[in-house]
C-alpha cells in the first residue's frame, strides 16, 4: 500500500530531478499545443465563413493543421524517446530496489498525465491569450478585413485535447514497451549502450552518394509542368535518404580512413576527437541527419515565405494586370457610350483612371513546336498547346506608344515566357518574317523564367493579314462558317484605377453592371476581386510558412540541445579519465570545441548544399504561382542563409558551453 502512495510523489520527483531534459521538452510541447490550438481556433471561428475570399485561407489552414500534427507527432515522440533513454538507469534502479514493473508503469502513467495537464494548461492558456493576435496576423497577411471579432471556440479546445492525448498515449505505450522487454541490468546500462558499426560501409556510402546525387539532379533539372509537385516530394525523399546513408555509413567510412593515417590520427587532439566520434557515430549520425534536414527545412521554408511576401504584388499583377476588363463585339454600339459612362463614374466615385486601353484582338487555340504553329491536342513530343492572340500594328501602337510599319509578310512577336528565338514563323502553312521580338507589352507581362508560358501575341499589319491567318486556322480546324468566325474578334476595354480601395471597388462593380446590360457585351473580369482571392490564398500560405518555419526551428534547437546533453553525459567518464592521464583543461576544451564544430559544421554545410540544389526547384515552384522574379528569390535566399548562420553560431556557442559544463562536473 505504501508503494502505491509513493508513486505520485516519485513521479513528481522524477520530473524535477531530470529538469535538464524535461523542461526543454515541456517548453516545446507547450509551444506545439499553442500552435495547434491557434490553427484549430481559426478554423472553427464562424467569422472565417463570412469574410470575402476567406475560404482560400481556410483551405490553407486545414491543410496546414494536418501537416502540423504529423510533424508534431514525430518530433514529440523523438524528444520523448530521448527522455526515456535518459531515465533507463533510474528505472532499472527502482526495479532492483523492489518496485515491480506494474508499479513503474503506473508511475510512468502518472508522469505522463502530469506532463499532459501542464502542457495542455500552458498551451491552451497561451493560445487563448494570443489567438486573436495570430488571427489578426492571418487576416493582415491575407488582406482580409481586420476589424472583426475573434471568439473562443470549444470545438478547438476539444480537438486540441484529443490530438495530444493521442501523442502522449503513444509516448506512454513506447515507454511501457521498452521497459517490458528489458531486464533490470539492461535498464541500468541502457543509457550507455554502445552502437554497432554498420555493415557494408563502402556499399552504403556509394548508395548514399548515388541517391543524393540523383536527388540533386531531380531538383536541378525539374521542369515547371504538371509533375512539379510530385517531383518536389521525390527530390525531398531522395535527398533525405541520401543524407541518411552518407552520415550513417559514409561518415564512419571516412573516419576509418582517418584512423589509418597514423601521422594524423596519433596526435592527442585528433586521437580523442576521431575515436570519440567513431565509436558513437551511428547514433551521432541519426542526430546529425535530423539537424541537417531540419536546417534545410528552416532555410527553404523561410526563403519561400520571404519571397512570396515580397513578390506577392508582382505575382498578382502578372495574372491580372487590369483592375477591370470588359469585352464587347467589335461593332457593339455601347463602345461609343462607354467613354461617357466612365467619365460619369469617375466623378461619382472620385476615382482616377490611371490607364485606359481600348483595342481589338482575336484569340486562337493552337499548338507550337519550335517556330511552327499547328492544331491543338497532337500530344507529340516537343509540341505544346498554346494561345495565339493576334493584334494589328494600330492596337500595338495604342498599347505601347511605339509606331511600327509592318509589311504583309512581317510580324512582331511577343511571348509571356521564354523568347521565341526564330526569325520566321509558320502559322499552319502561312510563313511570316519576324521583324522583332517585343520585350514589353502591357497587358501581357513577360517572364523568361516562365517555362510554361504558352501565350504568344502576334502583331500584324492590318485586318487583311488577320483575316488570312484566321481563315487558315478555321480551315485547319474544320470550321464551316468561316465568315461568322472572322467576326468573332473582340474589342477590349481595360482599366487601371487610382483612388481609395473602397471607391475603386464600387467603380468596378458599377462599370461591370452597366456593361453587362449593353448590346454586344461578351465578358468581363474583375481584376481587383481576382487579385484579392490570390492575396487571401497566398496570405494563408505565408501564415503557414511563418508558423512552420518557427516549428522547424524549434525542433532544430531541441534536437541540437538533446544531442549535446546526451553526449555530454556519455563523455563525462571519458574526459575524467583524460584529466587523470594528464590532459590539461585547455586541451580538453580544445578537443570539445573541435568535436562540436564538426558535429555542427557538417550538418550546416550539408544543409547549405541541399538548399543550393533545392533553389532550382524552389524557383520553379514559386513560378507555379506566377512569381518569376529570380533576382528577388536569390536575394531572399542570401538574406535568410546569412541570418540563419548567425543564429546557428549562437546556438553552437550556447550548446558548447552546456556540453562542457556537463563533462566537467
Amino acid at each position: 500500500m505504501k508503494k502505491w502512495r509513493l508513486l505520485p510523489q516519485m513521479a513528481v520527483q522524477g520530473i524535477i530531478a531530470n529538469g535538464m531534459v524535461y523542461y526543454p521538452y515541456l517548453l516545446a510541447a507547450v509551444f506545439s499545443t499553442f500552435t495547434y490550438f491557434v490553427f484549430s481556433s481559426i478554423l472553427h471561428n464562424d467569422v472565417m465563413m463570412t469574410l470575402p475570399h476567406a475560404v482560400y485561407a481556410q483551405i490553407m489552414m486545414m491543410i496546414g493543421r494536418s501537416l502540423l500534427w504529423c510533424i508534431l507527432i514525430s518530433f514529440l515522440l523523438y524528444a520523448g524517446s530521448f527522455i526515456s533513454k535518459r531515465r533507463k538507469k533510474e528505472i532499472g534502479l527502482y526495479n532492483l530496489l523492489g518496485l515491480e514493473k506494474k508499479h513503474i508503469g503506473i508511475m510512468l502513467l502518472i508522469e505522463n498525465v502530469i506532463l499532459y495537464v501542464v502542457v495542455m494548461a500552458g498551451g491552451i492558456i497561451l493560445g487563448t491569450v494570443l489567438s486573436r493576435l495570430f488571427f489578426l496576423l492571418l487576416l493582415k497577411m491575407s488582406r482580409l478585413p481586420v476589424n472583426v471579432e475573434f471568439m473562443f471556440t470549444w470545438d478547438a479546445f476539444r480537438e486540441t485535447l484529443l490530438a495530444f492525448v493521442v501523442i502522449f498515449f503513444m509516448q506512454f505505450a513506447f515507454q511501457i514497451y521498452e521497459m517490458g522487454k528489458a531486464r533490470p541490468t539492461q535498464l541500468l546500462t541502457g543509457g550507455k549502450k554502445g552502437e554497432k558499426e554498420p555493415r557494408l560501409l563502402i556499399v552504403w556510402t556509394l548508395v548514399g552518394a548515388a541517391v543524393l546525387g540523383y536527388g540533386y539532379l531531380a531538383a536541378i533539372t525539374s521542369k515547371m509542368d504538371d509533375m512539379i509537385f510530385i517531383n518536389f516530394f521525390l527530390a525531398v525523399f531522395l535527398v533525405i535518404a541520401g543524407t541518411y546513408f552518407l552520415f550513417t555509413s559514409g561518415s564512419i567510412f571516412f573516419l576509418k580512413c582517418f584512423r589509418k593515417q597514423k601521422k594524423f590520427y596519433y596526435r592527442a587532439r585528433n586521437f580523442v576527437t576521431v575515436s570519440g566520434m567513431y565509436y558513437r557515430m551511428k547514433k551521432n549520425a541519426a542526430g546529425l541527419v535530423n539537424i541537417c534536414i531540419f536546417s534545410t527545412m528552416v532555410l527553404i521554408t523561410f526563403i519561400c515565405t520571404l519571397s512570396v511576401s515580397l513578390g506577392l504584388e508582382d505575382a498578382a499583377k502578372y495574372q491580372y494586370p487590369y483592375d477591370v476588363t470588359v469585352n464587347f463585339t467589335q461593332d457593339a454600339p455601347a463602345l461609343n457610350a462607354a467613354s461617357e459612362e466612365l467619365k460619369r463614374l469617375q466623378t461619382e466615385h472620385h476615382v482616377e483612371i490611371e490607364r485606359m486601353d481600348t483595342y481589338d484582338y482575336i484569340g486562337l487555340e493552337c499548338s507550337i513546336a519550335q517556330s511552327s504553329f499547328g492544331l491543338t491536342g497532337s500530344g507529340e513530343p516537343g509540341v505544346k498547346d498554346c494561345r495565339a492572340t493576334i493584334l494589328t500594328q494600330e492596337a500595338y501602337h495604342a498599347l505601347t506608344g511605339e509606331a511600327e510599319e509592318l509589311s504583309e509578310q512581317e510580324v512582331i512577336i511577343h511571348t509571356r515566357g521564354a523568347d521565341f528565338g526564330y526569325t520566321t514563323l509558320d502559322f499552319m502553312g502561312v510563313r511570316k518574317d519576324v521583324k522583332k521580338e517585343s520585350e514589353e507589352l502591357f497587358p501581357y507581362p513577360k517572364a523568361r523564367e516562365n517555362e510554361i508560358g504558352n501565350d504568344y501575341i502576334l502583331i500584324v499589319r492590318d485586318e487583311t493579314v488577320i483575316e488570312e491567318l484566321v481563315s487558315t486556322w478555321a480551315e485547319q480546324n474544320g470550321v464551316e462558317d468561316i465568315d461568322a468566325f472572322l467576326n468573332s474578334g473582340s474589342r477590349r476595354i481595360g482599366l487601371v484605377l487610382q483612388g481609395e480601395k473602397e471607391a475603386e471597388i464600387r467603380f468596378v462593380e458599377a462599370f461591370m453592371t452597366w456593361s453587362e446590360k449593353q448590346d454586344g457585351f461578351r465578358s468581363d473580369r474583375n481584376g481587383m476581386d481576382s487579385r484579392d482571392s490570390l492575396y487571401s490564398m497566398y496570405g494563408g500560405l505565408l501564415f503557414i510558412g511563418m508558423i512552420f518555419g518557427l516549428i522547424f526551428f524549434l525542433c532544430l534547437l531541441i534536437i541540437m540541445y538533446y544531442k549535446q546533453v546526451s553526449e555530454g553525459y556519455e563523455d563525462q567518464s571519458s574526459f575524467h579519465i583524460m584529466k587523470k592521464v594528464g590532459m590539461s583543461e585547455e586541451e580538453i576544451k580544445s578537443t570539445i570545441r573541435r568535436q562540436i564544430f564538426l558535429v555542427f559544421g557538417l550538418p550546416f554545410a550539408s544543409a547549405l548544399a541541399h538548399t543550393f540544389a533545392g533553389m532550382f526547384m524552389v524557383k520553379r515552384l514559386l513560378g507555379a504561382i506566377d512569381l518569376f522574379n529570380g533576382r528577388l528569390i536569390t536575394g531572399c535566399a542570401g538574406a535568410v542563409c546569412a541570418v540563419f548562420l548567425v543564429v546557428y553560431c549562437v546556438s553552437y556557442a550556447a550548446t558548447a558551453r552546456t556540453y562542457y559544463r556537463i563533462v566537467n562536473r
